[in-house]
């Protein structure tokens, strides 16, 4: 069902008007219009902050997430100067696990962890640093990621990466500490508690770094959005002296689309190139290159 439909029917069963959910929003220091809530009813157009569609999810008595998750749009478009094409209407409403190329294994993986305030936590930022050793043997990557609860109560968030056929190792966690872990299948996933409870509005900054030797990425990095995010910055640094011929910022809707080449980067005298998207919706954004 899409948001406006969902909307719509759980304020007819709630029995309350639009100007009674105003009022309720308003007590919860959330100011939103009767006009506001009339359109997003009617989609005409959608909610940007998700710690109101927590809050109408609560005062409408909806199971947490039912609104959230129908928010958060599975086209992987990126705005600004690198925008994607929108995809059609038959790359919409693709499941979650689909983003990774074993969906079932993620499935099971994620679901031995604690998912419980991924749905009531806004992605404000993550910026990845993707580094590639010279021989192409090893690589790290360093990842910021900076959050906003949307609700009450949130200690933690679950982060997964592929990790390849290599052993992953979880290190140089600051501003968290790490939960626990689960790595099988080629993919790693875990937990970052926090180091303190969050209340709604509340901000948390976690940083840590995945290593893997072995299996560096052949051709590519990659990051996938199972969550909107506002603003995702990747740099990919080649270490030594060999430089590939080019690269790209790509987009795809899941691990069997087709990417969707962006502009070419420019490769600087640091040996990096970096690639920059605002509000990133559900999908795979990365860094694609060539080698002479």
């Amino acid at each position: 069902m899409e948001f406006a439909g969902a909307l719509r029917q759980a304020i007819q069963a709630s029995g309350l008007t639009l100007e009674r959910i105003r009022h309720r929003l308003r007590r919860r220091g959330l100011a939103v219009s009767v006009a506001t809530l009339s359109y997003w009813q009617r989609g005409r157009s959608r909610p940007r902050s998700r710690a109101v569609v927590v809050a109408l999810e609560e005062i409408l008595q909806m199971r947490p997430g039912t609104l959230t998750e129908l928010l958060d749009d599975p086209a992987p478009a990126v705005r600004g100067a690198l925008a994607a094409a929108p995809s059609g209407a038959a790359e919409r409403g693709r499941p979650v696990r689909e983003l990774w190329p074993d969906p079932d294994g993620y499935a099971g993986l994620v679901g031995q962890l604690d998912r419980s305030g991924d749905h009531r936590l806004e992605r404000l930022s993550i910026h990845d640093v993707y580094r590639l050793d010279d021989v192409r043997r090893s690589w790290t990557l360093s990842v910021r990621t900076v959050l906003r609860a949307a609700g009450d109560g949130i200690d933690r968030v679950v982060c997964v990466h592929e990790a390849g056929a290599g052993n992953a190792g979880l290190a140089q966690v600051r501003y968290c500490r790490p939960g626990r872990i689960r790595a099988e299948g080629g993919m790693m996933a875990f937990e970052l508690v926090f180091d303190r409870v969050l209340s709604a509005g509340d901000t948390a900054v976690v940083e840590y770094e995945l290593g893997l030797a072995g299996e560096p990425p052949p051709d590519s990095c990659d990051r996938r959005f199972p969550h909107p995010v506002h603003d995702y910055v990747a740099i990919i640094q080649f270490a030594g002296g060999r430089l590939p011929a080019r690269c790209y910022g790509f987009t795809a809707e899941s691990s069997r689309s087709p990417r969707r080449r962006l502009a070419e980067l420019w490769i600087g005298t640091s040996g990096s190139a970096n690639f920059a998207a605002g509000a990133v919706r559900r999908g795979i954004v990365g860094i694609e290159w060539e080698w002479h």
